[in-house]
């Protein structure tokens, strides 16, 4: 019975083309494909084979040749490099056989893409959910590309490019890049990019997002972009599988400019193996939030706290009533990074317990509230003071030079200024965040005055434990600030 098999021969070298698709090859009575491809099968025909070449874009040609030769009665291949299914001939064949209601077998035989070839030849690029996109806006509008392109990006997917250029087509890489990076992919992400991957020309090159440049790639490249996970490790690019966080559930998910195995990573960062769903989820929330701000020339500092307290109240009036001092949260980071913050105490438990305990952990630093402690009762009874203020009152006479964080009760508050004014507190900083409607606002007020002191403050009455929690969150975790990757802890 009459047949055509569609086969994927592969990148490019001998040793790449799959043992089915040489041994269809040796069988066939005639082969159809692009001229250029004859070299890599030409040994393994068998005597009398007829090769049908066409040139470039003669794809339909090519398809119609081999459905003539097929219902002639003979076993016919059509070649197509890397897999014939990915941007190759079987889609086509498939649809001419509809198309002319053909009684022709057609089978197809898997091959290895370029993008898999590049892929082995950079690492480990695609070791995670990856798409791959064409460029070539010949049969596809270039709208359709570019929401695509976007959709990439927004999902996280580590991307593959095919046909990134050519002689016509020299700007759409550039806003490819431009799109990507708009969308929060972050400039250190690892790039990697080969040429005439499997042949003898081959080149392969890895660099970053930000320094990526498109002048470098032509129309036989294959462009491998990274996702927020993945990290280049000497001339290795890896996206990681999440194995690190099942085998090693105590694992750091940083340290000092080190990998698992001791190994640098960029950016200083350890592989972030726990990074998951939860925390794409963040970024792209804190991406909407960064579009929708009124006013986005604001400092780094204010903007980082900002886009956390808008994020855990869906409030926007944040923009109004959020007050930093000069540099606060940069001032509060540098204190954590070099010791000078070892302990946070908090008004309440609920506001310590919103505290992230793997930033605590990463940073050597103890999150405390006092009032669960048994000498608060006592404190309180003796000097006429609320428990929060009693809890304040101890916790100032072992840590007087804390951070501090209130989300919940005024008087706390009020209790920490008149401790101040005595010179019985130096705190490191404060979040000032009570709730509620009695003594809110004035509390606020009366820890205005030690401009000394880096102080975060929601005004007015709005505030709360998780609002206080999050915004020390914010300082923890402010060398995620730049790149606009929030939830390292999560």
């Amino acid at each position: 019975m009459s047949k055509i098999t569609v086969v994927g021969i592969g990148p490019g070298s001998p040793e790449d083309i799959t043992p089915a698709v040489l041994k269809a090859v040796g069988e066939a009575d005639a082969v159809v494909g692009y001229r250029y491809y004859f070299q890599f099968v030409q040994p393994y025909l068998k005597a009398g084979c007829e090769c049908i070449d066409t040139g470039m874009k003669k794809e339909r040609d090519r398809a119609k040749q081999a459905f003539n030769l097929a219902e002639q009665g003979k076993n016919v291949v059509v070649i197509s490099s890397g897999d014939a299914g990915i941007y190759g001939m079987t889609p086509l064949v498939y649809e001419m056989k509809k198309e002319r209601n053909s009684e022709v077998e057609v089978a197809s035989l898997p091959g290895i893409s370029a993008f898999q070839k590049a892929a082995s030849l950079l690492g480990a690029p695609v070791g995670h959910d990856f798409c791959v996109i064409s460029l070539s806006d010949l049969m596809t509008p270039w709208e359709v590309i570019e929401r695509r392109i976007r959709a990439a990006a927004v999902g996280d997917f580590v991307t593959a490019i095919y046909n990134p250029k050519s002689h016509g087509r020299y700007w759409q890489l550039y806003r490819l890049k431009e799109v990507f990076l708009s969308e929060g992919r972050a400039a250190d992400t690892p790039v990697g990019y080969v040429r005439q991957a499997g042949r003898s020309e081959e080149e392969v090159r890895l660099t970053t997002l930000g320094a990526f440049d498109p002048e470098e790639v032509d129309m036989f490249t294959v462009v491998l972009i990274g996702n927020s996970q993945s990290y280049q490790w000497g001339k290795t690019f890896i996206t990681p599988r999440g194995y690190y966080q099942t085998l090693s559930p105590t694992l750091p998910l940083y340290g000092e400019g080190a990998c698992p195995d001791g190994s640098p990573h960029r950016g200083g960062d350890v592989l972030q193996d726990r990074r998951g769903l939860g925390q794409l989820i963040m970024m792209e929330s804190f991406r909407t939030i960064e579009s929708e701000l009124r006013n986005k020339d604001i400092p780094l500092g204010h903007k980082w706290a900002l886009l956390h307290a808008i994020h855990t109240t869906a409030d926007f009036d944040m923009e109004k009533i959020l007050h930093t001092d000069e540099r606060a949260v940069e001032r509060l980071y540098e204190k954590v990074k070099d010791g000078s913050i070892t302990t946070i105490v908090t008004d309440v438990t609920m506001a310590q317990s919103g505290i992230r305990k793997g930033a605590l952990a990463r940073l050597g630093i103890e999150a405390k509230c006092y009032l669960g402690d048994p000498r608060v009762a006592e404190c309180s009874a003796a000097n006429g003071l609320t428990r929060t203020q009693a809890a304040i009152r101890l916790a100032v006479e072992e840590h007087p030079d804390a951070l501090f964080v209130f989300g919940n009760a005024p008087t706390a508050l009020m209790e920490l200024c008149d401790l101040i004014r005595k010179g019985k507190a130096t705190p490191a900083g404060i979040i000032a965040a009570p709730v509620g409607f009695v003594h809110v606002k004035e509390s606020k007020h009366m820890v205005k005055p030690f401009t000394e002191i880096p102080k975060i403050i929601v005004e007015g009455r709005k505030g709360g434990s998780n609002l206080a929690a999050t915004l020390c969150n914010a300082i923890l975790t402010f060398d995620d600030a730049e790149g606009l990757k929030p939830g390292r802890d999560l």
